[in-house]
């Protein structure tokens, strides 16, 4: 008796079938999905709500995408092709690759939800988008000589994951607070200084943060400190598969 082949629980593992109405399509489904996970988190999603405002029942729907999870890997491979990735072969390495992660960053940043579902997106990273960003970045460490470039992508990666779902938590909480976000640090900083009191070493931080005019300025200094940082450390294994 002949075994039955489990298949890959993934959207890219199966066929897309024909459309029934003209207007509905796949891509269709999805930009506006990623439209409602901008807007309402992914908590806010669900295929009886994605249906209405398409105008189309949630059975048309599952006939392009079987689940919530597959609209997912979807929507996550949608904003991938937002990322820009310089192409491979300028000798000074570290600027095409802080390029990629700032492009990375920024998209996380504009979709607030990515960084939080990426682990979630399938068993397996087969949309189109997200392996070309990946296969571009391999190019840039292949060029440069790394001995295992998957190894350097994954450590920029965490960084700039790690980085965009703080990030998105923030902006997420100043916009429910319907202020500002220069408004929303100048609120909070008397209780942070508060609980900083006697506290010296922390006392210093929350004045630079207080000194800040502009918030987003002042993220932005951070993740270029903390990407200098992470390339400086990749740049000790440049060439060197033996640590």
């Amino acid at each position: 008796m002949t075994a039955k082949t489990n298949q890959i629980p993934s959207v890219w593992a199966r066929r897309e079938r024909e459309a029934e109405q003209p207007a509905l399509s796949r891509a269709a489904i999805v930009r506006e999905a990623v439209a409602m996970l901008d807007a309402e988190g992914v908590e806010a999603l669900s295929m009886r709500k994605l249906g209405a405002r398409l105008n189309a029942g949630a059975t048309s729907l599952y006939r392009h995408v079987a689940t919530k999870d597959e609209l997912m890997e979807l929507a996550v491979d949608e904003v991938f092709g937002e990322m820009a990735v310089p192409p491979a072969g300028d000798p000074d390495w570290r600027g095409p690759v802080a390029e990629a992660a700032r492009s990375f960053r920024a998209t996380a940043v504009r979709h607030p939800w990515l960084a939080s579902v990426l682990g979630q997106a399938g068993l397996a990273y087969l949309g189109p988008n997200l392996m070309s960003f990946t296969e571009r970045l391999a190019a840039l460490f292949t060029a440069a000589d790394f001995a295992e470039p998957g190894k350097a992508i994954d450590t920029l990666l965490f960084y700039v994951i790690g980085v965009g779902s703080t990030e998105a938590a923030w902006l997420t909480t100043v916009a429910r607070s319907g202020e500002t976000e220069a408004d929303f640090v100048a609120r909070l900083m008397p209780a942070a200084h508060q609980a900083a009191e006697g506290r010296d070493r922390l006392v210093s931080g929350a004045a630079d943060i207080d000194a800040a005019a502009d918030p987003a300025a002042a993220r932005e200094a951070k993740f270029r400190y903390g990407l200098e940082v992470v390339l400086d450390g990749l740049a000790l294994r440049r060439g060197d598969a033996s640590r």
